[in-house]
């Protein structure tokens, strides 16, 4: 046999180095894909948006693995990519590293379950190849399905089909249907005997970790139980919790895990992360056609109870009253200034009318400083025309009296107030020193229907609503919204308390006063 030229040896020899050059340039790649879930799936998948809060996500994910904690909860608006992320990609992403193990994927149907669970079978049967992840053979049962490795996947409805299957990864996927079941005391408990009768037994003791996601419906629920009984992480508990409201409140809920400050959108797969201005008008728009209780459940991820505030929903919605003729006798700004350990300042305006009821007209309560909050009530007070701006006497009276005056007169020297225009009345009202002692003659007010709302007030009546005795603080709207009925109507604020019945929701009677309410409405 005739030897080959050397350039031919070394032609080869080029093109074996290249390709091992690529195989190791692949690998490397495969290595970097498999960083994290969200990585994975953005790589697999070019439906899959990466945004900021799905990375966070994906990173506690991967604390999850390595061992960081063993529990981890993530709490988000729903249609954001977390079950997706959590529930689907999040276990391909774990069999690619430790094909042996198995995985189990509940929640509140089989249905639902048994998605999760065909879409973890698609991701090894596409993808499994290039991690040495591959499906038995006759292992093709979309419920339940083993890898050549020893590992598998179970998907089944919570309450059902763990029976003899070990667990290394435990997804708890919408452990509750809805808000119905989510209140029903027997359905709450069906899941907490699940979790101690079944999940935990199953959960083995070499490798074991637990990842829920889940609308928070009731303080009770599943993850508030969970949490109950074992804490979370931070204070010295079990559960690593990644909670990402609609809207950022870092006041109420603690840091915000992609540092966003109060009010701050949060991203969506669907719209760019740099188009702030769409972020926030989609949340105001989900915040609009929910109810209070879903968009704080849903949106927020902060449950209300249903019972035990001083003043109910039903209440609130009978003395919504955007269409009754009113003359303004007296028209005041309150305010309670942020402080006290919170950052919310309650800024309330209405008017005492000449049917002798207090009317609340606006909400413009937020969290602010000390010039901010002073600002928005001297504006306030100038274009609704107030007479009196009511500051609480047991807080800061001083201070606050000096923060009004000093931002009335710089709203004048930037010509936002006319120089012509007389500062209000600074009145300070003396409110009772107890929370409950506070609200508690308010809320008979509007039992006895002597304070109606000029239209709906989604966070005036939420804080409320869910409100309760117990409760260490009361938030800064109730404060300032008393504030403003004390000043208004001072006997409110002494004499005892007397039950009276209900008031009747008042409606529009005549088609003019009907397109007044409209009006006012669409105005507003």
């Amino acid at each position: 046999m005739r030897a080959r030229p050397v350039t031919d040896e070394l032609e080869h020899l080029e093109d074996a180095e290249v390709y091992q050059r690529l195989q190791a340039a692949q690998k490397a790649m495969s290595l970097e894909i498999l960083r994290d879930p969200a990585t994975l799936a953005r790589a697999l998948d070019p439906t899959y948006r990466m945004r900021p809060h799905l990375k966070v996500i994906s990173d506690a994910l991967v604390g999850l693995r390595n061992g960081d904690y063993d529990r981890l909860m993530v709490f988000t608006p729903s249609q954001v990519g977390k079950s997706t992320t959590v529930a689907e990609w999040f276990p391909f992403w774990w069999l690619c590293h430790h094909g042996e193990d198995r995985v189990a994927v509940t929640s509140y149907s089989d249905d639902l379950a048994m998605r999760r669970g065909k879409a973890i079978r698609r991701y090894i049967a596409e993808h499994g190849h290039e991690y040495d992840l591959a499906l038995l053979a006759g292992s093709a049962a979309a419920q339940d399905y083993d890898t050549t490795k020893g590992g598998g996947v179970r998907s089944v409805s919570i309450g059902s089909g763990l029976t003899g299957f070990d667990v290394n990864l435990l997804v708890v996927d919408d452990p509750h249907k809805d808000r119905a079941d989510a209140e029903s005391p027997r359905a709450r408990e069906h899941v907490h005997d699940w979790w101690s009768s079944a999940a935990l037994k199953r959960l083995q003791p070499d490798r074991n970790a637990v990842a829920v996601v889940q609308t928070r419906w009731h303080p009770d629920d599943f993850s508030g139980r969970r949490l109950e009984e074992e804490g979370r992480l931070e204070d010295g508990g079990r559960w690593k919790v990644i909670h990402l409201p609609a809207i950022a409140n870092p006041s109420k809920f603690g840091p915000d895990p992609l540092g966003r400050e109060d009010g701050e959108p949060l991203p969506h797969p669907k719209i760019p992360t740099r188009q702030r201005r769409k972020l926030i008008a989609w949340w105001d728009d989900v915040k609009k056609t929910s109810t209070v209780r879903d968009w704080h459940a849903m949106a927020q991820g902060d449950p209300q109870p249903a019972e035990g505030a001083l003043v109910s929903r039903d209440l609130l919605r009978m003395i919504r009253d955007p269409g009754t003729t009113v003359e303004p006798q007296k028209i005041a700004v309150s305010i309670d200034p942020s402080g006290g350990g919170r950052d919310t300042a309650g800024i309330i305006g209405g008017f005492l009318g000449d049917d002798s009821r207090v009317w609340v007209t606006h909400d413009l309560s937020g969290p602010m400083s000390s010039a901010e909050w002073s600002s928005v009530a001297c504006m306030l007070a100038h274009e609704t025309n107030a007479s009196v701006i009511f500051v609480e006497w047991n807080f800061g009276r001083d201070m606050c009296e000096l923060a009004i005056r000093t931002s009335w007169e710089m709203l004048q020297r930037e010509g936002m107030i006319p120089e012509t225009v007389l500062m209000p009345l600074i009145d300070p009202v003396r409110a009772k020193q107890g929370k409950l002692l506070r609200a508690e003659p308010v809320a008979q007010q509007m039992v006895q229907d002597r304070v109606r709302l000029r239209g709906a007030f989604t966070d005036l009546e939420n804080e409320w609503a869910t409100w309760q005795p117990t409760d260490p603080d009361s938030p800064g709207r109730i404060d300032a919204s008393c504030v403003l009925v004390y000043g208004l109507i001072p006997e409110a604020n002494k004499g005892a308390i007397v039950h009276a019945p209900l008031p009747t929701a008042p409606r529009p009677t005549t088609p003019v006063q009907a397109a007044s309410a409209y009006a006012r409405r669409i105005g507003k």
